[in-house]
C-alpha cells in the first residue's frame, strides 16, 4: 500500500508556475482600469480563491485560497503575486 503525501506531484511544478504567474497578472490587471478595477476584484476574488485551492491540495491550499480572496477584495493590495509566493511554498520552502 502506497503512502500518500501532501506533497504536490513534481510533474505539476512548472505547470504550477506558469499558471500562478498568469493568474497574479489577471489579478493585476485592475490597476490598469482606475475605478472600474476595483469592481472587477469583487469578481475575480473568489474565482482565485476556488482556483488556489483547486491548484494546492490540503490545508496549506485552503490556507491560501482564503488569503487569495483576501487579498483580491482589498482595494491596494493586487501587486501581491499571492499565487507566486504559493508556488514558493509549496515547492521551495515545504520541500526544505
Amino acid at each position: 500500500m502506497e503512502k500518500q503525501t501532501n506533497a504536490a506531484p513534481a510533474d505539476n511544478k512548472i505547470r504550477d508556475l506558469i499558471l500562478g504567474i498568469l493568474l497574479d497578472v489577471i489579478g493585476m490587471l485592475s490597476f490598469s482600469i482606475p475605478f472600474l478595477g476595483e469592481f472587477g476584484d469583487l469578481v475575480w476574488a473568489p474565482i482565485s480563491g476556488l482556483i488556489m485551492v483547486w491548484m494546492y491540495k490540503g490545508k496549506s491550499g485552503k490556507l491560501a485560497g482564503i488569503v487569495s480572496f483576501i487579498e483580491e477584495v482589498l482595494p491596494a493590495t493586487d501587486f501581491i503575486p499571492s499565487f507566486t509566493l504559493m508556488w514558493f511554498y509549496t515547492y521551495i520552502i515545504k520541500k526544505s
